[in-house]
């Protein structure tokens, strides 16, 4: 027997996901779009706290010390695809094929993709300010220097640009959760999911739900960074950008691909 699913089977599983998710309880959903904020912050945490902590390495190797960041913040959505957390752009894709199977309709489409953009956002500022910020993780150097920077470089770039790298974004994320789900045990699940999300965020692209607890958290700590300049400059267009890059990039064309002529 196969130790993997076919493209068919992991459409159908991805879809199936999505339709489970909004059978939920109100209250239980968002509780899980609350751990799906929560567990993508610890990959962030995570990775700012090694891939900050070795400013000399980074002198001479930056390529290295982003591949370092990169390798490591996957680990958020590996918890979150293990423990059956919600996040709202691999909702993305999870939302948009059954939507385009008439499996669920365009007001709980935009319902539930909403819910989970909300309760995502206060799961990471859970840990982006009472588990990191208030604690003082980002009040000491090299790690202050380095979250602000990484920061502020995230809001001075122009519109195009961080749309351009939100479609990136999600477009490799949903191909993490769709190659977790090509396999039926724990470590290929793992390694599915590793690849693609490691080459998002070793690129540099931008990621809304992450963006969520990086920026807060710097803004928490004192980096010179304004709530409003957070909010038009990087999180409005990376949202845009993750949204094509999951339902058209990744939703609708396996669906197109796998689905559409299926019975």
């Amino acid at each position: 027997m196969k130790n993997y699913n076919d493209p068919t089977d992991i459409a159908k599983e991805f879809a199936n996901s999505g339709v489970y998710k909004m059978n939920l309880s109100l209250i239980k959903f968002c509780i899980i779009a609350i751990l799906g904020g929560v567990f993508i912050a610890f990959g962030g945490l995570l990775s700012v706290m090694v891939a900050g902590g070795i400013p000399g390495l980074g002198t001479e190797n930056p390529g290295l010390v982003k591949f370092i960041a990169g390798a490591l913040f996957p680990v958020g959505l590996i918890i979150v695809s293990f423990t059956g957390a919600d996040l709202f752009t691999s909702d993305c894709t999870a939302f948009s094929i059954p939507l385009l199977q008439n499996r669920i309709r365009i007001p709980a489409f935009i319902k539930f993709l909403t819910l989970s953009y909300i309760f995502n956002f206060l799961g990471a500022q859970i840990i982006a300010y009472w588990f990191s910020s208030s604690i003082g993780f980002f009040d000491k150097e090299p790690w202050q220097s380095y979250l602000h920077h990484l920061a502020e470089a995230k809001v001075n770039q122009d519109f195009y640009t961080v749309f351009i790298k939100g479609i990136g974004a999600n477009w490799l994320v949903c191909l993490g959760m769709w190659m977790g789900y090509a396999s039926k045990d724990i470590i290929g699940k793992c390694i599915g999911i590793w690849i693609p999300v490691m080459l998002f965020v070793t690129l540099g692209y931008e990621h809304s739900i992450a963006n969520m607890f990086f920026i807060p958290a710097a803004i928490y700590s004192g980096a010179g960074v304004a709530w409003g300049d957070f909010i038009i400059q990087n999180l409005i267009p990376a949202t845009l950008g993750n949204l094509v890059g999951g339902v058209l990039l990744v939703g609708c064309v396996y669906w197109y691909l796998y689905l559409k002529d299926s019975r």
